[in-house]
């Protein structure tokens, strides 16, 4: 994972996420997933242009279960995109790499 991507789980969420001074992109994810697989490139490009700019979080769902039931993650990929702790933004199934970076920049 990049310098600005973090794998998270129950015990670290809220340091690494609610607690974040930067805006935090959530990728719920399972490595059974094929469309899970085609986006994590693509969160590690923006993780790694965005680094001032945005945090990159993944949270395997079948680890962290009671994460994915919070956040009402039915299908995956699934980008919650967080704000001072809030979630203010959501991104089901790939989504390109504009389609992401303008997310970003809208909550940035």
């Amino acid at each position: 994972m990049g310098q600005n991507t973090v794998e998270v789980t129950e015990d670290n969420f809220e340091v690494e996420v609610l607690d974040s001074d930067l805006p935090v992109v959530v990728d719920f994810w399972a490595p059974w997933c094929g469309p899970c697989q085609a986006i994590a490139p693509v969160l590690e490009e923006l993780g790694a242009e965005y680094s001032d700019k945005v945090k990159i979080a993944k949270v395997n769902v079948d680890n962290n279960s009671s994460l994915a039931q919070k956040y009402q993650v039915a299908s995956i990929p699934n980008l919650v995109f967080f704000k001072d702790g809030e979630a203010v933004d959501r991104q089901v199934g790939f989504s390109s790499k504009e389609d992401l970076e303008n997310k970003i920049n809208n909550i940035g």
